[in-house]
C-alpha cells in the first residue's frame, strides 16, 4: 500500500523471546523455500487459503495454518492488530543475505498493508525504503510503504526472522495507525512509547479474509487504481494520450457495470473492452515510468488488467487467485 511516509511504527511492543521460543519449537522442517527462489530467503506460512500451508493462492477464505495454532502468543499478536488478516507468514533471511530492491506492484498489494514484527534480528540488519533506512528492533511493530522501492540487508551471521502480516486493515487497526510514530520522530519517556502486549493463556481468534480478488472490478476500483498510476507517472509527452485513452476506458467500464454488474453474462463484454484498451494503450505507454521507477504499462497490467475480469477458463477461486500471484515481489 502507498503511504505518506516510508516507515511508521505502531504503538505495540511484543515479547520477542517468547515469540522466538514458539517459532523454534516448530522445527526447521516447517520452513519452505521462498516461492520466487530468492537466495537466503525462506518462509513459514501462518495464514493461508483454507489454512493449508501448501496453498500459496491470494484468493479464497484465509485461515490459520496448523503451525500458527501451535503458537498461542503468535496468534495473540494477530489478534492485537485489530485487522482483517490476509495471507501471512514468518519470513527468514539468512546471514549475509538480502531482499533485493523492488516495489510491490501487484493487485494484491495495492490496498494491503504489510505489518512487520521482528522476532529474531540484530542491530545491523538494515531495512531501506525510498530514501529512508532503519533497523526494526525485536518485538517492535512496523508498517512501510510497499509502493516505494525497498530492500533488506542482513550483514550479520545469524538469520533474521520477521512475522509478516498482510491486511486491508480494520477499524481498530486504523486506530493504532493514528497513534503510530513516523520513523524519524522522537521517542522515549514523555514523548512516544509503544504499549507492551504481554503473553496470556490460550490461542487468540482474529478475523480473516473471505473476499479478496474480484470477479469483475467495480468502476470505483478501476478508477482508484488507474488514477494512482496516472498521478504517479513521471512527466512525458505521451502521458496525455495515455490519460485520455485510460479515462475513456474507465468511463466505458462504468457503462458496462451499470448494465451487467459482475453477472456472468457480462464477462465477455468486459474482456473485449479490456482487450481493446490494452491494444490501444500499449504503444503510447511504453516510455512512461512511475516515480517509484516501475514501468507504467507493466504496473498497470499487474495491478489492473490481469485481475479486472475473471478469465474465461477460470472455474474456481484458486484459478481466479492465480491472476494476482504474478510478479508480486512479496519477499520483504
Amino acid at each position: 500500500m502507498k503511504l505518506q511516509l516510508p516507515f511508521i511504527q505502531l504503538p505495540l511492543r511484543f515479547d520477542a523471546e517468547r515469540l522466538a521460543a514458539e517459532v523454534a519449537q516448530l522445527g526447521d522442517a516447517a520452513w519452505r523455500p521462498h516461492p520466487q527462489g530468492f537466495p537466503g530467503n525462506s518462509m513459514l506460512p501462518l495464514v493461508a487459503v483454507d489454512g493449508d500451508a501448501a496453498n500459496e493462492s491470494f484468493a479464497g477464505e484465509m485461515a490459520p495454518t496448523p503451525e500458527l495454532r501451535r503458537c498461542p502468543y503468535l496468534s495473540q499478536v494477530f489478534g492485537t492488530l485489530g485487522a482483517t488478516v490476509g495471507r501471512s507468514r514468518l519470513m527468514r533471511l539468512s546471514g549475509h543475505a538480502e531482499v533485493t530492491r523492488h516495489a510491490d506492484q501487484g493487485y494484491y498489494w495495492a490496498e494491503r498493508v504489510r505489518v512487520h514484527v521482528p522476532i529474531v534480528t540484530q542491530p545491523t540488519v538494515r531495512f531501506e525504503c525510498g530514501d529512508a533506512a532503519i533497523n526494526m528492533a525485536a518485538g517492535e511493530c512496523w508498517i512501510f510503504d510497499t509502493w516505494r522501492q525497498h530492500r533488506v540487508l542482513n550483514d550479520a551471521t545469524e538469520s533474521r526472522v520477521h512475522l509478516v502480516v498482510d491486511t486491508v486493515g480494520g477499524e481498530a487497526f486504523w486506530g493504532l495507525l493514528g497513534r503510530g510514530r513516523a520513523h524519524s520522530a522522537p521517542r522515549g519517556p514523555g514523548l512516544w512509547e509503544p504499549e507492551y502486549v504481554a503473553p496470556t493463556d490460550g490461542e487468540a481468534t482474529f478475523a480473516c479474509e473471505r473476499v479478496n480478488v474480484p470477479v469483475v472490478m467495480s468502476p470505483w476500483e478501476i478508477n482508484t487504481h488507474l488514477g494512482q498510476l496516472l498521478a504517479d507517472a513521471m512527466p512525458h509527452p505521451q502521458l496525455q494520450p495515455v490519460r485520455q485513452l485510460t479515462m475513456r476506458f474507465a468511463r466505458a467500464w462504468q457503462g458496462l457495470w451499470a448494465r451487467f454488474g459482475d453477472r456472468p453474462d457480462g464477462h465477455e463484454a468486459f474482456r473485449e473492452l479490456l482487450g481493446r484498451y490494452l491494444s490501444e494503450v500499449a504503444t503510447p505507454a511504453q516510455p512512461l515510468v512511475l516515480n517509484n521507477q516501475l514501468r507504467w504499462f507493466d504496473a498497470m497490467q499487474v495491478m489492473v488488467a490481469r485481475v479486472a475480469v475473471v478469465p474465461a477458463q477460470a472455474a474456481s477461486a484458486q484459478e481466479v487467485g492465480a491472476r494476482a500471484q504474478r510478479q508480486m515481489g512479496d519477499n520483504a
